[in-house]
């Protein structure tokens, strides 16, 4: 069995599920195994669980029950978004407008729409990876359907500005989706307060289960027109086919009822480990740049990059703690990272980076004992540069 570090700064990519959550999935798989689309008592009984697993992840951000869609993950829900909505458009509207920093989640189904003979838009940041309404403004024609903006960059943490961004698109008559998996459950998020069309979230990000997310569509003044990516059945107000992931949804409703309860204590104290960690490496290891802006960002993301030898990945000779180098899917690709690329961040410097993220289970003693494998990480790479030399 591989041996895992005792230290968990990567909480970006997966967070551990609950116990409580693993207590209310456990039924599900056993007892109450029932079909939600049947109608005998153990299909009743799965299909009141869903909708009650309903209310909590609408509760959560601010929506009406009959607008959440579940899903496989936030993956499953930016493609049902963007390509949904897409295809479904009346004709002249084929122009999409998105960052240059979002998840490939959003960037390859944007890809994907260009292959279809949509034109989008990738807008380009600044230094400090905060998208703004003002630059989304400059980017908006006539003929624009949907600007997909992310909430919080998976990498560097970044806050953009969604509520401003989504006040523009509602005046300008275009439709907002924003991929928020990094932001609910851990900022407050209220999709009427801030005029979001379309928003996306993951399970395995707040304390769930992995392979299941949500997609909120509002569906009120006018509704959304969506075309279905999975067909196959009436599921899912018919945007969804497929039998329901019933354990799962229960678990993620869970996590949405939990998040919600301790949603004004969470942040805060996510902050204060994180200025802990940045404060500490800062005093001991002197030169340490943090990518992005740094106040304009989530409590539970910094990205770093060390001073290190140069073109040295220090992700690769950590040995107790364990982060990235970028998003999930990036790290497991060992692709550079597009998003330190699109704020200005040379290759050489970015290979130096570290995205380290912070959880429900991150300590105060996990984040200095971090800090000290981190600097001893370091300073072993500088010898050995030195000695080479």
């Amino acid at each position: 069995m591989t041996r895992r570090p005792p230290i968990y700064l990567d909480n970006a990519a997966s967070t551990p599920c609950d116990p409580r959550v693993v207590e209310a999935m456990t039924p599900f798989f056993t007892t109450s195994f029932g079909n939600p689309a049947c109608r005998h008592g153990w299909g009743t009984e799965a299909a009141e669980a869903v909708e009650s697993a309903r209310a909590d992840a609408a509760n959560l951000i601010g929506a009406a029950p009959g607008e959440i869609i579940w899903t496989a993950g936030a993956t499953e829900s930016n493609n049902l978004a963007i390509k949904g909505v897409a295809r479904a458009a009346p004709g002249g509207h084929c122009h999409i407008v998105t960052s240059a920093i979002e998840h490939k989640a959003v960037l390859q189904p944007c890809t994907r729409m260009q292959a279809e003979g949509f034109e989008v838009t990738f807008v380009a940041p600044e230094h400090d990876g905060v998208i703004t309404a003002e630059q989304v403004a400059a980017a908006l024609r006539d003929d624009t359907l949907l600007v997909s903006i992310i909430a919080v960059n998976n990498e560097i943490g970044t806050l953009s500005e969604v509520r401003e961004i989504g006040a523009l698109c509602r005046d300008r008559g275009v439709l907002f989706h924003t991929d928020a998996t990094q932001m609910v459950g851990l900022l407050p998020v209220d999709v009427r307060r801030d005029t979001i069309d379309l928003l996306s979230f993951s399970g395995h990000k707040i304390s769930g289960p992995k392979g299941v997310g949500a997609l909120y569509v509002r569906d009120r003044d006018p509704p959304i027109a969506i075309q279905p990516v999975i067909e196959g059945g009436g599921h899912e107000r018919g945007l969804r086919a497929g039998t329901l992931n019933v354990p799962g949804i229960v678990g993620l409703g869970r996590a949405c009822e939990l998040c919600a309860v301790n949603l004004g204590d969470e942040g805060p104290r996510l902050l204060a480990l994180r200025r802990r960690l940045e404060d500490g490496l800062r005093q001991r290891l002197g030169d340490v740049a943090i990518n992005g802006d740094p106040v304009r960002r989530a409590p539970h993301i910094t990205n770093l990059c060390l001073p290190s030898p140069a073109g040295t990945a220090i992700v690769e000779h950590l040995r107790e703690v364990a982060c990235s180098s970028g998003s999930a899917i990036g790290a497991a690709g060992r692709t550079s990272s597009h998003v330190l690329a699109a704020i200005g961040v040379p290759d050489e410097l970015a290979m130096t980076s570290l995205r380290l993220s912070l959880g429900r289970t991150t300590t105060a003693e996990q984040i200095d004992l971090a800090i000290d494998h981190l600097v001893e990480t370091v300073e072993n790479l500088r010898r050995t540069a030195s000695r080479l030399t």
